[in-house]
């Protein structure tokens, strides 16, 4: 057999020694420091707990040692104390004691807990868990162990084994089958493009303690998402005269508005359809717009059970047709103002009144006396991506804008919908300012609910603070000279509720309103064609303003009586102090009206904040491309100015204290300022006639008609009694005049008379003086026997005619002019009823 030699070569020989050594060296150096400061247990296990220490640090955001309690591993949290010299003792020697005292309990240091100082986490080495957790027993014999040496250790002041706490986040979650779709509520296609009122909910403000009425065709309080908030004692139907608000079918299948506006406000979380902005409010339903609708029930709708329902919601208006110019009349305008005087005990109810949807005529809501009015909160309408609708009206008048419908390719708003005839209780397609307005009424119940004790006015401050200018390259963005921006299309904004709801909760009320109005001047100036223009100034001083003590703009109106052939041509544009400038009145094509304009009063809000003292110009162009036809004349104006005696430096500190707010810190129980609890008004009712009311009249009026002619034929031809005495013509001393006493003896001389004949050849004086002496003799017997009765009766000559007449008991009137004269005592009104008498000539 050959021999085989084998030749290893030198440097491969080199390698297999050398190879391991520098291996074995590289080891000892990464782990002779933590064996150094640790132990050589602790760093065994650097590799198996590092991704434990990791997962603890993520969690600990202050950079300290993480906790890193997981599941199968005994953790526990100590307390350690240097003893009575502490006070010369450093920090550093805190950490070399919880390493010893981890050493000596054969725990490991997780190090300090966060920022307490002395207070470490301790946990079982996983060495000792075997890395496949511990059986009961062995489990509980080493806690035992461990809480034994803890006690023990004379450093350890206090020691606890950490628990697995279960918390969970804090964000509402709602079963509602349409709540995911409801994207105003929280929109997660397009961030940002909602109302932002879920943190508002998660530190529980649903709009408790908040009643919220929706003035409509009625509300169907019976669906499911309404009935738990329904409010029966702030609902009533003026269509019907009852307390049922309850929607009628109709033909057209359209007397749902009022019950979609509704669920957009408090619809209840309940598993059936959406939820509503303020699902804690309670719901009441004015039934109104199902009828005939006169300037009385309207004023009645305004102050309905104004003490129990704080807002009210108003999606509705006059045509929206761009040639309308109407409002409310004396009446609404009256009730607008006694609302916010005497409303939600002296604080003010509050109006939400949708803009109108005429935007496709280019109709302009400074033509809806309703948006116009400075009781009311007006509200616009944006799309989902934040674009004016088509449909949308614009005008200086806006407060603010909110979410609403756009085109067919944009989503509408889901809310509850009515159950009857195709109603199925939800619907995704409630549209226009009708589904804007309701919105914003459900966001100002949650500001009611941190703070009931808001003023109406206070109400539109917050929203002037809190509105949001957002991204819009043809809103026509200006920033007037108290620092708001504002737009014709979008008001001063989106409405957020985070926002309203924080600023509400730190808002002090404004002072008192103050107005300021200027002379009304009369004239006839005459309006020239474009490219002329009439122009209108005011000069208001310091002065003018001291009476009203006004130092700051809210409200800014102009009152005009515009006489033109066609008053859709006008445009009227007023420029305050500060240079801001509002078109209060638009052009309207479709407008050919050749009635002008009497006592309208156009008003803006863009100038608010601003110094009220200054000039004020208003400039009115005819935009008329007919130069064949006559001039308009401006015949009479006047200039109003609303605002406070806030200085300018007030409304900027305002603004700051707003912004501070903004956070959420203020949002807790713990928090409050002083509200005081309001005055005590009744609940006014108002008089007035309905349909109903008219025909129960009339029909009680015909039954006392035909009451009346029954009595009167039953006394006519079936008397009770026969009062009658006849009085005859007698030659007393008296004259025509006759007492009773005197009848009566009458009465009984003739009684007196003896039954015999009579000789014809007796004169009639002795006949007469027969007569005289038997009334004598009776008259004594009559004056012995009870008291004399007088009555003077007038007596007409009578020649041998025999006269009976009615004898009637009237009241006593002294005086000479009168012709009977009674008195009857107890025993005389005994007697007989018939008195008469007879005389023969």
């Amino acid at each position: 057999m050959q021999h085989l030699k084998w030749s290893v070569s030198p440097w491969r020989v080199m390698m297999e020694i050398l190879l391991p050594t520098l291996l074995s060296l590289s080891a000892v150096t990464i782990l002779s420091p933590v064996v150094a400061q640790n132990g050589f247990a602790r760093a065994l296990n650097i590799g198996i707990s590092a991704s434990n220490r990791r997962a603890g640090n993520e969690m600990d955001n202050g950079g300290n040692a993480g906790l890193g309690v997981e599941k199968g591993t005994f953790t526990w949290a100590v307390h350690l104390s240097l003893g009575n010299d502490s006070g010369t003792r450093t920090a550093l020697s805190l950490d070399r004691l919880a390493d010893e005292l981890a050493e000596f309990a054969d725990l490991e240091n997780r190090g300090q807990i966060g920022e307490l100082a002395g207070h470490y986490l301790f946990a079982l080495p996983p060495h000792r868990c075997n890395h496949s957790g511990l059986e009961e027993e062995t489990a509980l014999r080493i806690r035992s162990s461990i809480e034994a040496l803890l006690a023990q250790h004379d450093s350890v002041r206090w020691h606890s084994e950490q628990k697995l706490l279960k918390r969970s986040k804090r964000s509402l979650h709602f079963d509602d089958p349409k709540y995911p779709s409801q994207w105003h509520l929280h929109n997660r296609r397009k961030r940002g493009m909602d109302i932002n009122v879920t943190g508002v909910w998660e530190r529980n403000i649903t709009g408790e303690g908040v009643t919220v009425v929706v003035v409509d065709d009625g509300v169907q309080y019976t669906i499911p998402d309404i009935q738990v908030n329904y409010s029966p004692e702030g609902s009533y139907d003026l269509n019907s005269n009852d307390e049922d608000p309850m929607p009628h079918p109709d033909e057209r299948s359209d007397n749902h508005h009022g019950t979609r506006c509704a669920g957009e406000i408090a619809a209840a979380p309940n598993h059936f359809c959406a939820v509503g902005v303020a699902f804690g409010s309670r719901i009441a339903g004015i039934r109104v717009l199902d009828g005939p609708l006169t300037d009385s029930i309207e004023a009645i709708a305004f102050n309905k059970h104004f003490q129990i329902n704080d807002i009210y919601s108003c999606s509705w208006g006059p045509d929206d047709d761009g040639k309308t110019v109407d409002g409310p009349h004396p009446l609404g305008k009256a009730a607008l103002q006694h609302g916010v005087m005497a409303g939600r005990r002296g604080f003010g109810s509050i109006f939400v009144v949708a803009s109108g949807n005429g935007g496709q005529y280019e109709d302009n809501c400074n033509y809806d006396g309703y948006a116009n009015s400075i009781y009311t909160v007006t509200i616009g309408a944006v799309d989902e991506e934040g674009h004016m609708p088509f449909y949308a009206e614009e005008c200086a008048s806006m407060l603010a804008v909110t979410f609403s419908s756009g085109d067919k390719m944009m989503r509408s708003i889901v809310t509850s919908d009515w159950q009857m005839q195709d109603g199925t209780g939800c619907t995704d397609g409630h549209t226009g300012t009708s589904a804007a307005a309701p919105l914003a009424a459900g966001m100002v119940a949650l500001m009611l609910q941190v703070r009931p004790c808001l003023t109406w006015r206070d109400v539109q401050h917050i929203i002037v603070y809190t509105a949001t200018r957002f991204d819009d390259l043809i809103a026509g963005w200006e920033v007037n000279g108290a620092g708001f921006s504002h737009s014709h299309q979008h008001g001063f904004g989106l409405l957020n509720a985070w926002r309203m709801v924080n600023a509400a909760k730190i808002w002090e009320s404004v002072p008192f309103l103050s107005s300021y109005a200027s002379p009304v001047e009369k004239g006839k100036q005459l309006i020239p064609l474009s490219p002329g223009k009439l122009e209108i100034t005011w000069n208001v001083t310091a002065d003018g303003l001291h009476l009203s003590g006004m130092e700051t703009l809210e409200h800014v109106a102009v009152t005009v009586t515009i006489s033109h052939p066609a008053r859709g041509a006008l445009e009227l544009t007023l420029h305050c102090p500060s240079g801001m400038s509002s078109l209060i009145g638009a052009k309207r094509l479709m407008d050919r009206d050749a009635s002008g304009y009497t006592d309208w009063m156009y008003s803006t809000v863009r100038c608010w904040g601003e110094r009220a003292q200054g000039i004020y110009k208003l400039v009115i162009r005819d935009l008329d491309t007919d130069a064949q036809r006559k001039n308009g004349f401006l015949t009479q104006w006047q200039l109003t100015l609303y605002g406070s005696s806030w200085s300018f430096k007030d409304v900027k500190r305002r603004q700051r204290v707003v912004e501070e707010a903004m956070s959420g810190q203020f949002l807790n129980d713990s928090f409050s300022l002083p509200c005081p609890p309001g005055l005590e008004i009744a609940d006014q009712e108002w008089n007035y006639m309905t349909p109903n009311t008219l025909k129960m009249l009339l029909l009680l009026g015909c039954f006392a008609i035909f009451w009346s002619i029954y009595y009167t034929l039953e006394i006519i031809f079936y008397p009770r009694k026969d009062v009658r005495f006849s009085l005859l013509h007698s030659n007393s001393s008296r004259g025509p005049y006759r007492t009773l006493r005197e009848v009566e003896a009458d009465k009984h001389a003739s009684e007196l008379t003896p039954l015999q004949s009579v000789d014809g050849s007796e004169t009639g004086e002795q006949q007469t003086s027969n007569h005289e002496e038997a009334r004598l003799i009776k008259l004594g017997e009559l004056d012995s026997s009870h008291h004399t009765l007088n009555i003077a009766l007038s007596v007409p000559e009578e020649t041998g005619q025999d006269q009976s007449i009615p004898f009637h008991r009237d009241a006593h009137r002294d005086g000479e002019s009168s012709s009977l004269f009674c008195s009857f005592d107890s025993r005389s009104t005994q007697h007989s009823t018939m008195l008469s008498g007879s005389h023969s000539d």
